[in-house]
C-alpha cells in the first residue's frame, strides 16, 4: 500500500479541475510509468546505489507533477 504520498494527493495531482482522475486511472498511469522505468533500468543495467522500487518512483513523479494523462 502506498502511504507517502497518499493516494488522495496522487489523484488530485493527476486529475485536473475539468477532468478529475479516478483510482483506476491512477493505477493505470502509475503502472505504465513503472513499466517504463523498469524497462529503462533493465536496458541500462543494474545500479547498486538505486534501491527505490519502480512504483515508488512513478508515484513520486506523479506527486511532483511530472506525469500527466490525457484521455484518448
Amino acid at each position: 500500500m502506498i502511504n507517502n504520498p497518499s493516494v488522495d494527493i496522487l489523484i488530485d495531482k493527476l486529475g485536473g479541475d475539468e477532468a478529475p482522475a479516478s483510482r483506476y486511472c491512477l493505477c493505470v498511469v502509475a503502472a505504465k510509468r513503472a513499466r517504463q522505468i523498469l524497462e529503462h533500468h533493465m536496458a541500462k543495467g543494474p545500479s547498486p546505489n538505486e534501491y527505490l522500487k519502480e512504483i515508488s518512483v512513478a508515484c513520486q513523479e506523479i506527486a511532483d507533477g511530472k506525469i500527466k494523462y490525457t484521455k484518448d
